[in-house]
């Protein structure tokens, strides 16, 4: 049967690599000990000397703060800029509700077109207009009393 694997933190890989390079305990007897393989050894000191020089570098805490001040002050000017936003649209949309109900009924706004060509306006006052009506409609121009 295949034995379980073990995983190993951070802190007991650097003991066990720490045992092979300071105390000369040969990596036979660490992987006998540990129960683990000489190429999985190899490659955890791999790793440490590649990514050893990380652990010399210096990390001002300046630096750091200024990069969170910067974040925040960032992460506040996008909040405000959503608020305003949010409220210009609901101002938009409450005056795109007010102007355009009484005029939904009505039809788009421009002249309307009849068989290809361009009646007369719709909106004028007089005898012609009212004759212009009567023409669309069909029906002959009547007085109303």
């Amino acid at each position: 049967m295949s034995e379980n694997r073990k995983h190993f933190a951070a802190t007991e890989k650097m003991a066990i690599l720490r045992r092979h390079l300071l105390e000369q305990v040969p990596v036979s007897e660490l992987c006998d000990e540990y129960r683990i393989h000489p190429t999985l050894f190899y490659r955890w000191q791999k790793q440490l000397f590649e990514n050893g020089a990380a652990a010399f570098e210096y990390h001002s805490k300046g630096a750091q703060d200024a990069a969170t001040k910067k974040l925040s002050s960032l992460e506040e000017k996008l909040a405000r800029k959503n608020e305003v936003l949010s409220e210009l649209m609901e101002e938009y949309v409450k005056l795109k509700k007010r102007l355009g109900m009484p005029r939904a009924e009505l039809g788009p706004a421009g002249r309307a077109r009849c068989r290809g060509r361009l009646p007369a306006p719709l909106v004028s006052t007089g005898r012609v207009a009212a004759q212009a009506v009567a023409s669309l409609a069909g029906h002959p121009l009547q007085q109303v009393l």
